[in-house]
């Protein structure tokens, strides 16, 4: 593969709901650049950009992959990312890199949610987009309604440029309603002829117009004053919308027939920023010591920065990083700076990627993406850059986990090997969590969904042989009291020799304001001042275990105010002895309850789910506690709800509102929980404690 100027690569992220065929349109590519001779399938695993084991045994995409594509003097890297929403951290990693994007519609099944959230992520990156509508050649296609849909839900930005010649299979081509031609597929090249004449495209090209108006004061006024726009302007006004956002081109094709892919390409290249047009050719960032802001420009003769978008580990090169390389260009053998890490690297070779097939660069210029091998320190989302001229670029903004479940080996000597295995998975994934909550003893692992946690156990399973499954979140509960009890703790011991002896009156009641507070009211050295301390870790200790279902006692006082004590036998472990016997004979009398804790949400939904999601939510004991509109005129709803009734909240309101819905949640507090779930915690601990003899 041969090194481009800046100014003929083009990064563009296809993006589209799963199974809109955009793994077929990047074989459709490969095949048409003459990469391949024939063309492969998801079916039979087959495919370049679908390369992981899991990809082909479970038919769809899981991880995006960098296909770049050599066509007509222009170098295209296609960032092919998934279509399932579990797997959502891997189109903003490669947005992250990405100048422009292709968003791929199924034609039979129209606008669907995944499409939807494509297009959101877009606008709110502001990235530039073509709109490509793939098997054109499946089924019932009604152009015109498509059309109609695409503007009613995105907007005047929709710019149709074409008219599909032919329905069902007969599909061969289709009308460019820019050049005022036809673009007819032979099986081989593409051929432009005549507009056939049963074909009216005034309609049609009175919205491309009507969306070039938009993008020109001059052009707006020519059009209300019933001027026709020259060829030139029609290219230009579109290309000027195009680059800034505000014209969405719209072409139809078939990925499996080959059919659009070369206009495709063609219009990326015409319509699409280059890598000197994406921030007006401009990255800001700063300067990791003194944090001032620094500039980049894209350009090959800048001081080199980078930044890693997605890290994975291959059985036989072990860990690859891949990057996009922002200003000046990286060879073999450079040592740079992650500037993230603050700590230096060096670049073991220069390599272009295509799937998991690597090729040996000389150099990576600006604007191109490449990866290499081997760096120590280095994960997703750091900074590499020139040692000598550190800059520091922001971080993936990645989304948060929103689904944790517990994890448990399959052999119990495992747990170790599960661990470590776990932890290598995040270097490939950030928008996967392990954490160990020490409370209850459990590992948990977080993420975008179930599908997404069974994935993660089954890699661990292919590349370390551990063996893991799911198991339920233990919530973790609280106890307090609710009344005020006094109460002597005595330990005496005598069996020969010194004895053990320590007496205290430790008074107990409740307090909302701090978790614990100890006092010491002691008058006249009935305790000697040396063991106080003794009285105080002997409560902290006690206090981990409650009295009814064993769960950590929060929002109490506790006050020493009385005692007694032996001057032979008394010493620090007798105080701390009697004082956890007070606790123990004082707790049960103080009203003790169980506490549960509670989360604060933000749902986004749109608004026909409002009616379903606020239904549920009060069949969870939410309480809602505010509404508002978000920019994209989505219900957002602020709630408080218990922990224990939202474990599995991701993929329930996946299913109530198709996939459109998302949130976000918090713990903000303990309350006291209802008597009926008090006593299934209380009975259900008591039975775990009894299966433990």
């Amino acid at each position: 593969m041969k090194s481009y100027d800046t100014s003929k690569i083009r990064n563009i992220a296809l993006l589209g709901h799963r199974g809109s065929g955009k793994t077929t349109l990047v074989e459709a590519m490969l095949k048409i650049s003459k990469v391949i001779d024939k063309m492969g399938t998801v079916e039979d695993g087959t495919t370049l950009s679908d390369f992981d084991k899991e990809e082909v045994k479970r038919l769809f995409s899981i991880n995006t992959s960098v296909i770049p594509i050599e066509y007509e003097d222009c170098k295209y890297n296609f960032l092919d990312t998934p279509g399932y929403f579990d797997f959502v951290g891997e189109v903003y990693s490669a947005l992250r890199v990405a100048g422009s994007a292709v968003m791929v519609l199924d034609a039979t099944s129209g606008i669907e949610v995944g499409a939807e959230k494509a297009w959101r992520i877009l606008e709110e990156k502001k990235l530039p987009r073509i709109i490509f509508i793939n098997k054109m050649d499946k089924g019932f296609v009604n152009y015109e309604k498509l059309l109609k849909e695409l503007k009613d839900k995105f907007g005047k930005k929709i710019a149709p440029f074409c008219i599909p010649i032919g329905e069902k299979e007969e599909f061969k081509g289709f009308v460019d309603v820019v050049g005022l031609k036809s673009r007819i597929y032979n099986g081989k090249d593409c051929l432009d002829g005549p507009i056939p004449e049963d074909i009216d495209i005034e309609e049609v090209r009175n919205l491309l117009v009507e969306a070039v108006a938009e993008t020109d004061e001059k052009l707006m006024e020519k059009y209300f004053e019933g001027g026709e726009f020259t060829l030139e302007e029609i290219k230009q006004g579109l290309r000027q919308g195009a680059v800034s956002g505000d014209v969405v081109p719209v072409i139809v094709g078939s990925a499996i027939q080959e059919i659009g892919i070369h206009t495709l390409l063609k219009m990326i290249y015409d319509y699409m920023p280059v890598p000197t047009e994406v921030n007006n050719g401009e990255w800001i960032g700063v300067d990791p010591e003194t944090k001032a802001e620094v500039k980049r420009k894209t350009a090959k003769d800048e001081p080199f920065s980078a930044i890693v978008f997605k890290t994975f580990v291959d059985p036989f090169i072990g860990k690859v990083s891949l990057y996009r390389v922002l200003s000046g260009s990286v060879k073999k053998d450079m040592e740079i700076l992650n500037s993230t890490k603050g700590k230096k690297e060096r670049i073991s070779n220069t390599i272009y990627m295509r799937g998991n097939k690597q090729e040996e660069a000389p150099e990576i210029v600006a604007g191109d993406i490449g990866a290499t091998t081997k760096l120590q320190a280095t994960q997703t989302g750091d900074t590499l850059c020139d040692k000598d001229k550190p800059i520091l670029y922001p971080a993936i903004d990645f989304p948060e986990a929103t689904f944790y479940s517990g994890v448990k080996p399959a052999e119990k000597n495992d747990d170790e090997k599960l661990s470590t295995s776990l932890q290598r998975m995040l270097e490939e994934d950030p928008t996967f969590i392990v954490t160990r909550n020490y409370e209850t003893k459990q590992l948990l692992i977080g993420g975008q969904g179930e599908k997404h946690l069974y994935i993660i156990l089954s890699k661990i399973k292919n590349k370390f042989g551990v063996h893991a499954e799911l198991i339920d979140q233990i919530v973790s509960y609280r106890e307090t009291i609710r009344k005020k009890v006094e109460i002597q703790g005595r330990h005496k011991k005598q069996s020969g020799g010194a004895g053990q002896f320590g007496d205290v009156f430790i008074r107990f009641e409740p307090n909302t304001e701090e978790d614990f507070t100890f006092v010491d009211d002691i008058h006249g050295g009935v305790v000697p001042k040396s063991f106080i301390p003794a009285v105080e870790k002997g409560l902290i200790e006690a206090k981990t275990t409650g009295v009814l279902a064993g769960y950590p006692v929060i929002n109490f006082k506790a006050t020493l105010y009385y005692g007694s004590y032996h001057s032979v036998d008394s010493n620090e472990l007798s105080f701390k002895l009697a004082a956890i016997l007070a606790f123990k004979n004082g707790i049960p009398q103080a009203g003790p309850v169980l506490l549960e804790p509670v989360c604060k949400m933000e749902i986004v939904i749109p608004e026909s789910y409002l009616g379903d999601v606020m239904g549920d939510m009060n069949k969870r004991r939410g309480r809602i506690l505010s509404m508002d509109h978000n920019h994209f005129g989505e219900q957002v709803l602020h709630v408080e709800v218990p922990e224990s009734e939202i474990l599995k909240y991701a993929l329930d309101l996946r299913a109530m509102t198709q996939g459109r819905g998302s949130f976000t949640y918090h713990f903000i507090r303990y309350e006291e929980a209802p008597d009926m779930i008090a006593k299934k915690v209380i009975e259900s601990r008591a039975a775990e404690k009894e299966a433990a003899k």
